[in-house]
């Protein structure tokens, strides 16, 4: 478990790290906006994963006018991307795996030389979501 996803913040630290009432986190938990560990039957604990889930809400529902189920529609979908984004990172790096062997596999028996310093097949690193190139 990541040190973002390791639970820690009662709901009152939580609640006051977020800057809401802690029934605003019960109702978003309610929702299922967000999904704090629980700490026996009644403790929830929420992770820095969480917080920031919770402030993306705020930001979304009182700077950009979204309501509540807007809301799970558009962090759903940004939990989708994210997926995607992860999914197409690790197939990069298993093609570029892949060609590079294929390569090292045909230079051994060639006399061509090559550079044993820099990668056989340079791969841009693809964007993070939300960055710009330029």
């Amino acid at each position: 478990m990541t040190r973002g996803n390791q639970p820690v913040y009662m709901i009152g630290v939580a609640a006051e790290l977020c800057g809401v009432h802690p029934q605003t986190l019960r109702q978003y938990e309610r929702l299922g906006l967000v999904q704090p560990a629980r700490a026996g039957s009644k403790n929830r604990l929420f992770s820095d994963f969480d917080i920031e889930r919770v402030r993306q809400i705020q930001r979304l529902t009182q700077e950009m006018g979204v309501n509540l189920a807007g809301v799970e529609i558009v962090l759903r979908l940004l939990d989708e991307l994210a997926e995607l984004h992860r999914e197409a990172e690790e197939r990069i790096t298993e093609y570029r795996r892949e060609v590079e062997e294929q390569i090292v596999s045909m230079l051994a028996n060639s006399t061509a030389p090559i550079r044993r310093d820099a990668s056989l097949l340079p791969v841009p690193r693809p964007l993070r979501p939300g960055t710009r190139r330029f």
